[in-house]
């Protein structure tokens, strides 16, 4: 008999009741410290007070009243995105596969409305880019596509640091953008080199084809900075944001330029929920917080200490551990036994962590998380790891 909930997940048998920072209680009262962060959504924690003081006084006045109105806190955050970052416009939803969907309608209708047909767009092995026709097309691997044909047409997938593909694939008349995440983080915590998006852009701009960014994972201060391609001196045409900027309330936006938007006009897109008030409120709040200097500062000096105690970890289990990738506080430990084993002993030690590809284990904590609790975390995975070794002898 089919459970009431569709089993899409294999969910880990635990059911949390609460959480307060870095910390979530299950039901049965077990503790465990959270390096996942609800897979890098929980930018600043369970419960932060700021966060749920701006809910709970939106809450009080105006939840809905749908995108025929004027919403002067999604007005509010779009000027503060423009104000941050390259974008001259914005387009609000509930997730990061909603604004896939609106980038890819987006850079088409760019080229349609420019009378050329460049439908095609360049994307990569390993990448991820949520579940919806124009994401699983998008990433194009069998286990995200498997079953769910026929696939939206329109995408060539290209391997991961393949320059030479890239470079013969990008002059194809019809390409008319290109997608990619600057920190791919489903497909195993791999970073683009900065030397690499800088080349990218290039091309995008020798080309004329607009560069699409998903930052859906790593944006909004994980990797020390704003958002990711800002380490590499770069802007893109179109950008995807979701999970940290809103913190945990369903949240997402397209942040555009004025020429890669110039297409979607009134009546082109359109959504229920997206910009909503209660969700405006708190990536406002978000925004304050995160996107002050001293905040980011803090995010890279907490991810030296970090990596430095992961490198320390790789050299006490070398049998376990090979290396530490990414950036800031989007982190990966490639492992050399099974991922889930770790995983699973990690779970006795009442911590929270993440699988990813390639055989990888993602440690995405909150930005604020403390440095006490980060080498709490590292000894968590310490004895994980020594459990494990002690299993196989």
């Amino acid at each position: 008999m089919i459970p009431s909930l569709l089993p899409t997940y294999n969910r880990t048998p635990m059911s949390v009741d609460h959480g307060q920072g870095s910390w979530l209680v299950m039901a049965d009262g077990r503790r465990f410290l959270d390096m996942g962060a609800g897979i890098a959504v929980n930018a600043l924690g369970h419960a932060h007070p700021a966060l749920t003081e701006a809910l709970t006084e939106q809450a009080g006045k105006l939840w809905h009243v749908s995108n025929l109105y004027q919403i002067p806190q999604q007005q509010a955050l779009a000027d503060r995105l423009v104000e941050e970052t390259f974008a001259d416009t914005v387009f609000f939803t509930n997730s990061g596969t909603e604004a896939c969907e609106l980038a890819v309608k987006m850079a088409r209708k760019y080229w349609f409305e420019k009378g050329e047909d460049r439908m095609r767009i360049l994307a990569f092995e390993g990448s991820f880019h949520g579940r919806s026709s124009a994401g699983i097309a998008a990433a194009g691997s069998e286990k995200m596509t498997h079953g769910f044909g026929p696939l939206l047409p329109g995408f060539t997938h290209l391997p991961w640091g393949d320059h030479d593909a890239l470079e013969a694939a990008i002059k194809e008349p019809d390409i008319g953008a290109v997608l990619i995440e600057p920190v791919q983080g489903e497909g195993g915590i791999r970073p683009l080199p900065d030397q690499c998006l800088k080349g990218l852009r290039d091309l995008c701009y020798q080309h004329g084809v607009l560069l699409i960014l998903d930052e859906v994972q790593c944006g909004v201060g994980r990797t020390g900075r704003l958002f990711a391609h800002e380490w590499a001196g770069i802007t893109p045409d179109i950008m995807m944001v979701a999970k940290g900027i809103g913190g945990g309330f369903p949240l997402g936006a397209v942040l555009a330029t004025e020429n890669a938007a110039s297409g979607m006009t009134a009546g082109t897109h359109g959504s229920t929920y997206g910009g909503n008030p209660l969700a405006c409120a708190v990536g406002l709040k978000i925004m304050e917080i995160i996107a002050d200097p001293a905040f980011l500062e803090d995010v890279r000096r907490k991810s030296g200490h970090l990596r430095q105690a992961l490198e320390g970890l790789i050299a006490a289990h070398p049998g376990i551990f090979e290396e530490v990738r990414g950036s800031g506080l989007m982190l990966g430990l490639k492992c050399r036994v099974p991922n889930t084993d770790v995983l699973a002993r990690a779970y006795d030690e009442d911590l929270l962590i993440v699988p990813a590809a390639d055989n990888v284990l993602r440690i995405l904590p909150a930005l604020n998380i403390e440095e006490a609790e980060m080498t709490e975390a590292v000894a968590r995975l310490d004895r994980a790891a020594s459990a494990v070794i002690a299993a196989a002898a």
